[in-house]
């Protein structure tokens, strides 16, 4: 069936007015065309919905019963099609989704979690824990923020680089490299714990030690930084990892931090959402209020 969608505007105003020169002059249309749309409702209802009684006109029995929904929906489609208002943080209810790495989290996701319910105390965050999967979820909704350490290589996926880290190794106090100069091949000789969800035992460390002509032995994998930094704390394994999202859980475990020797690049940090959400008022003020915790991590502290 078609319908013109705009003999809504034209039956809420009507059903307002009780007149037709009173909704051709709200809706500033003339009589004559206001009298053809309500000629047309009548066609697809298949009800009169205004009747003349005497000089005036009222409305029938079903034209009373529509007439809530009628002006409810019009409402809608003015609410949907207009311009985004003002945000309202106080009165915003929605739930987002998080996914930062584990590491990011630990650091940043006490600081994010209390400044959305300080501003928004009507919005809920779910930090969700990084799957061993691609951009999918993203592109699906089914999350509006997540960290990454390289630019996305999709067209739908916004970034923006939030900060820098270094790589660094760190090792349990007492432990045999922790004693003068750490050297590449000193390090390459240690027994080594990756991180990665995939249990993956190969990493760019290793094709950093290559070029040297060096080679490393793995002996495990563990899924999330503070589980490598616990591992290291009880054993002589050696974690090597980002500093500056990792150093408050390394000082609070008491561990150890060396210099990488190795000429490795920096890790960017970049957080990501899908494009359907580049112009959406609420998840503008969630990024840029997880940009601003983040870059609090990264900024230089007075010493």
């Amino acid at each position: 069936m078609q319908l013109d969608l705009n003999l809504l505007t034209a039956l809420d105003a009507l059903l307002e007015e009780g007149s037709v020169a009173g909704a051709a002059a709200r809706l500033h249309v003339t009589a004559p065309a206001m009298s053809r749309s309500l000629g047309r409702i009548r066609k697809a209802t298949g009800d009169q919905i205004l009747v003349r009684t005497g000089r005036s006109m009222v409305p029938t029995s079903r034209a009373l019963a529509m007439r809530a929904d009628v002006h409810a929906l019009v409402q809608q489609a003015h609410h949907l099609l207009s311009a985004q208002q003002e945000l309202d943080l106080t009165a915003l209810d929605r739930v987002f989704t998080v996914r930062w790495h584990d590491a990011l989290t630990a650091a940043c996701g006490t600081a994010l979690t209390t400044a959305v319910h300080r501003q928004a105390p009507g919005v809920r965050l779910r930090l969700s824990a990084e799957p061993g999967s691609d951009d999918a979820e993203l592109r699906r909704g089914e999350v509006d923020l997540e960290s990454s350490s390289s630019r996305p290589t999709l067209p739908d996926i916004r970034h923006r680089h939030v900060g820098t880290d270094r790589l660094v190794v760190a090792v349990r106090a007492g432990h045999p490299l922790a004693e003068g100069l750490l050297n590449p091949e000193d390090y390459a000789a240690a027994e080594h714990l990756t991180i990665s969800r995939r249990g993956s035992l190969h990493d760019p460390i290793d094709d950093a030690l290559a070029t040297h002509g060096l080679e490393r032995r793995v002996v495990a994998a563990g899924p999330t930084a503070a589980f490598a930094l616990r591992l290291a704390r009880e054993t002589d394994l050696v974690v090597t990892l980002p500093d500056t999202v990792t150093r408050g859980t390394r000082d609070r475990l008491g561990l150890l931090t060396l210099s990488l020797p190795l000429p490795v690049p920096e890790v960017s940090l970049y957080l990501l959402w899908h494009q359907r959400y580049e112009d959406d008022r609420a998840h503008i003020w969630l990024r840029d209020l997880a940009t601003e915790t983040v870059q609090a991590l990264f900024a230089p502290t007075d010493i």
